[in-house]
Formats: structure tokens, C-alpha cells, sequence
């Protein structure tokens, strides 16, 4: 049987960081470790080549021309159909 009344030390110690030390070091080194784990992912970014660079902009611009040439149709035909059901319209 077991003892109730016995409480049981964990085998390792709890998760997190031991909170200790001067609050003011402690948030500059948790600060320090921000800064260099942006630091390593950024040199990981793989930057794309110029000809990479000017394909993708020319994408977004024709994606960009074209749904606004989408939404002027759209706006238009709206403006015309209310116009015509209103019976304001030319």
C-alpha cells in the first residue's frame, strides 16, 4: 500500500528558468537572448537574385493591375445596374 501522506520529489527539475539574480540582469540577459536568436534566423533568410527580385515585383504589379481592372468592372456595372433600377441613370 501506498502512504498518502508522502509527497514525491520530482527526477528532474520543473521547466522555465531558475528566478534568480538582480531583475535588471536578468531582463538584459533575457533581451541579449532575444537579440541573437533574431540574429540567427535572419542567417538563415535565403535573399532572393536580382532576376528573382524582378520577376516576383512584375508579378505583383500585373496581379495587382489586373484585380483592380476587376474591381473598376465590377464598381461600374453596379453603378450602372443600380442607376438603371433607380431610373436615374442615362
Amino acid at each position: 500500500m501506498t502512504d498518502v501522506g508522502q509527497t514525491r520529489t520530482p527526477s528532474r527539475p520543473a521547466k522555465g528558468r531558475e528566478q534568480s539574480g538582480n531583475p535588471v540582469s536578468r531582463w538584459f540577459s533575457r533581451l541579449t537572448l532575444f537579440v541573437s536568436q533574431i540574429l540567427d534566423e535572419l542567417r538563415k533568410v535565403v535573399r532572393p537574385t536580382r532576376a528573382e527580385l524582378w520577376q516576383y515585383t512584375l508579378v505583383v504589379i500585373v496581379f495587382v493591375t489586373v484585380m483592380m481592372a476587376f474591381v473598376a468592372g465590377i464598381d461600374f456595372g453596379f453603378s450602372k445596374l443600380i442607376a438603371l433600377v433607380l431610373g436615374s441613370g442615362s
